[in-house]
């Protein structure tokens, strides 16, 4: 029986600061719609889909902050995705700023779900590694401030069984993180799915801004490879209330090939048929951890004093 999903990546182009839900969600119903009528099974937007990219700015108001947020999902805004995907029987899966009380505290994620082709939440992941930084930093060109405006996510990286195979989720900046793929991977993920909002310029180092594409790539390649899983990058590109975000959205096969990428930095989507059997290519071969693996001499991995790094 064959284990092939045809995949979406739609990628989304800026998301000005006035853009209300409504209009967003349109964009993604209109991608959605083309992706059903190429014979999608799943359809991946990205990071913050439903709104711009907010930590650029400093608000010192909670009250302004908690306006890109969603107190529930679905909502009234996205409630016409979920509905138009259910009647597809289409899967997708999106970012968004998630407001929840967790033992009567106020929490405030970098949130993903993926939705079956029932329209059902199957699997929510909470974004563990947030870059940026937390204060007012003026002489940014723009700020990165998800380290104030987010809690770091607290669950390891998951798995659901959905579409036929084992998917998991990461968001943004944990493709850089080789241990993302890796701790996916030992739990058995076939294909990752990752939303992302990269600018091109990085304050602190410029001198890599022309690198920032390649960076991507590199991570998510490597990571497939390694791994020998399915990797789903998906941007909102393009320039956002002034700032350049990258595109290339991308479809990577377990041997690190990139098999669909997207070529403009506005709405766009790519597709490709993924046989999650293709993972074996890879993790019974080259990459079979339980041949080759010694976990038991990578003490540093688990080193919480953070090893020799200066």
């Amino acid at each position: 029986m064959s284990r092939t999903i045809v995949v979406g990546a739609a990628q989304l182009g800026p998301i000005a600061r006035a853009e209300n839900r409504q209009s967003v969600v349109s964009r993604m119903i209109v991608l959605l719609e083309k992706a059903a009528a190429r014979g999608c099974g799943l359809v991946v937007f990205p990071e913050l889909a439903l709104t711009t990219f907010f930590p650029r700015w400093f608000m010192e108001e909670q009250a302004d902050i908690d306006a890109f947020f969603e107190a529930e999902m679905p909502n009234e805004a996205v409630a016409p995705l979920f509905r138009r995907a259910k009647e597809l029987k289409i899967g997708f899966s999106f970012g968004y700023g998630e407001l929840t009380r967790e033992n009567g505290v106020i929490k405030h994620y970098n949130t993903s779900i993926i939705v079956d082709e029932h329209g059902s939440i199957v699997h929510r992941y909470r974004k563990i590694h947030l870059p940026g930084h937390q204060e007012h930093e003026p002489w940014r060109a723009f700020q990165h401030l998800e380290k104030r405006y987010f809690d770091a996510g607290m669950e390891p990286f998951s798995t659901v069984n959905v579409f036929g195979g084992v998917f998991g989720q990461a968001i943004c900046n944990d493709r850089r993180w080789p241990e993302t793929y890796r701790e996916s991977a030992l739990r058995g993920a076939e294909m990752l799915l990752i939303g992302y909002n990269t600018p091109v310029h990085y304050p602190l180092a410029p001198e890599h801004d022309h690198l920032q594409c390649f960076h991507n790539h590199l991570s998510l390649q490597a990571g497939a490879y390694a791994n020998g899983m399915w990797v789903v990058g998906v941007a909102k590109a393009g320039k956002e209330e002034g700032c350049d975000l990258i595109g290339q959205s991308c479809i990577v096969a377990p041997t690190g090939e990139i098999v669909a990428m997207a070529s403009t930095l506005d709405d766009e989507l790519v597709i490709h048929d993924c046989d999650l059997d293709r993972c074996s290519e890879i993790r019974k071969n080259i990459f079979n951890f339980k041949l080759h693996r010694r976990p038991e001499l990578y003490t540093m991995l688990t080193d919480k004093s953070g090893g020799n790094s200066k």
